[in-house]
């Protein structure tokens, strides 16, 4: 009897085996990198790959600093980026949610760190997702030190993925907003968003799904362009043109970055206690995506406002005295300042306890502006 040959070792198993392929995650870091170096600003001139990111406040020309924090993520926005493959858009949203929350503190935003988390890496879609980060970074003034690309198979499936932001800003010592005069009288101005921003998007799925639209079909509310991209229109950026304003010395009391919660949620953040505000509804140039997702998934007026922005994406406070003054200022930044409305006492001019009270309905003033 032939003796039996032996058997061949078992083949030993790799990373890429499991799923996680780390030749493209280098491609990706390589891909990116003039993304990356186009975000330098004083105080950032690194390169990334080191094992952190560094950031010089001195050079940046701070004398006595307040660091500022802010993350956050960009919802079920990026479903639509999924499912559409428009990709380099929602790193702009990513930036934009985080950079807003750290100027309405008073705050100069430094430096932003990214995490992308997906169950199979496509390099492509990667670096398109990161120019998207890169360019929020350059609206903001802001620079891209470093960041974290994670593959997890079965954590993820299919083409899915998601995002987190993580950004960091600075205020001279006693430069921080709110200021703690705030009262009754002082004037609320309204800055205009871009439209949805990165907000309500589960619901607005939910409407898409009733509407039994597609993606790639015409948006109903903005023909020239299909539904999907409409949708994905990036969130507003309002670094810039607020740090001018704060730097010319406009004395501004507070601000007001319009998220999840919408008015009724965020105003009262940055209101003392005893103060409300009222809102002029009438004021608000309300874009038409608005009007048709309250139309198809008959919302309340009530639900859209604390769902959505509606037309409004920041909040600026100011003493009366001082309002004229700030509707130049803004304007001369680049804005559309509408007034919206008065800082009130709560439970008195109010009427009620309510930290926001409107007055009109939305859309209302619409037809007079000449809107539909």
């Amino acid at each position: 009897m032939a003796e039996k040959p032996p058997e061949s070792p078992p083949q030993g198993m790799t990373y890429a085996d499991a799923g996680v392929d780390i030749d493209a995650g280098n491609a990706m870091v390589e891909a990116i990198k003039p993304l990356v170096r186009a975000t330098r600003r004083p105080g950032a001139d690194g390169e990334i790959g080191g094992f952190g990111g560094l950031f010089d406040l001195k050079a940046a020309g701070f004398v006595d600093p307040i660091l500022v924090a802010a993350n956050d993520g960009v919802g079920t926005k990026v479903k639509i980026a999924i499912e559409t493959g428009i990709h380099d858009t929602v790193g702009i949203d990513l930036v934009a949610m985080c950079v807003n929350d750290l100027v309405v503190q008073g705050a100069e935003p430094l430096f932003f760190l990214d995490y992308y988390a997906t169950g199979k890496l496509h390099p492509a879609t990667g670096a398109a997702i990161v120019k998207g980060i890169a360019q929020g970074c350059r609206d903001a003034g802001c620079a891209l030190i470093g960041g974290e690309t994670a593959e997890m198979p079965g954590l993820y499936s299919g083409n899915d993925y998601d995002l987190a932001g993580f950004a960091v800003g600075a205020a001279e010592r006693g430069a921080l907003l709110p200021r703690d005069d705030i009262a009754p009288g002082d004037v609320i101005i309204g800055l205009a968003s871009s439209g949805l921003h990165s907000n309500g998007f589960s619901l607005v799925r939910r409407i898409v799904e009733r509407a039994g639209l597609g993606f790639e079909a015409p948006a109903p509310f903005a023909r020239q362009m299909t539904l999907g991209e409409a949708l994905l229109t990036p969130t507003r950026i309002y670094v810039k043109p607020l740090l001018a304003c704060l730097k010319a010395g406009l004395p501004v009391k507070a601000l007001a970055h319009i998220t999840g919660g919408g008015f009724p949620e965020n105003i009262p953040r940055v209101l003392p206690a005893g103060c409300a505000a009222r809102i002029d509804l009438d004021a608000i140039a309300v874009p038409p995506i608005f009007d048709w997702l309250g139309g198809t998934g008959g919302v309340a007026e009530a639900e859209m406002l604390r769902t959505f922005n509606c037309g409004i994406g920041m909040i600026v406070v100011v003493a009366a005295d001082a309002a004229q003054t700030a509707l130049a200022a803004l304007s001369e930044a680049g804005e559309s300042p509408v007034t919206l409305g008065t800082i009130v006492p709560q439970g008195g001019d109010a009427g009620s306890a309510a930290r926001v009270v409107f007055e009109g309905r939305l859309g209302a003033g619409d037809a007079a502006r000449g809107g539909a």
